[in-house]
């Protein structure tokens, strides 16, 4: 049985908090260094983007201007240690305005990430945001 330090989910809260900081900020390179060369992520509204590159191409074009009305904060809500290398995250993805004030009329995210530990640093392999209805 493998025993995972507190570390390690210290770690991941910190790349899904750079998740936050690059999103609200608008930071699209912040925000692509995050990801595994090979990564799948799919978007709260199903588009499906395969590698860091389409990854790349898509958040400079619909990053920038995006949180003018509307953002997001992410918490870390569970973490599941596959194998010392690999965690399925579950995140809780609340909107807020620019100010950081709760927007009630919108719905959560729930994104599922799947990250790969490389190089002594964790990378998101796969996500998966879905809108809570």
């Amino acid at each position: 049985m493998t025993i995972f330090t507190m570390s390690e989910t210290t770690e991941i809260e910190k790349l899904v908090a750079t998740v936050q900081h690059a999103q609200q900020n608008e930071l699209a390179e912040e925000f692509i260094t995050l990801f595994r060369e090979d990564a799948i992520w799919t978007t709260a509204h199903g588009k499906r983007l395969t590698g860091r590159d389409e990854i790349a191409s898509f958040t400079r074009q619909v990053l920038p201007g995006a949180t003018k009305e509307a953002t997001a904060t992410y918490e870390v809500a569970h973490v599941v240690f596959i194998r010392p290398d690999v965690a399925a995250v579950k995140i809780r993805q609340r909107p807020v305005k620019p100010d950081g004030t709760p927007l009630p009329d919108q719905n959560e995210g729930s994104p599922l990430y799947v990250l790969s530990k490389e190089d002594g640093r964790w990378l998101i392999a796969a996500g998966q945001n879905t809108i809570v209805l």
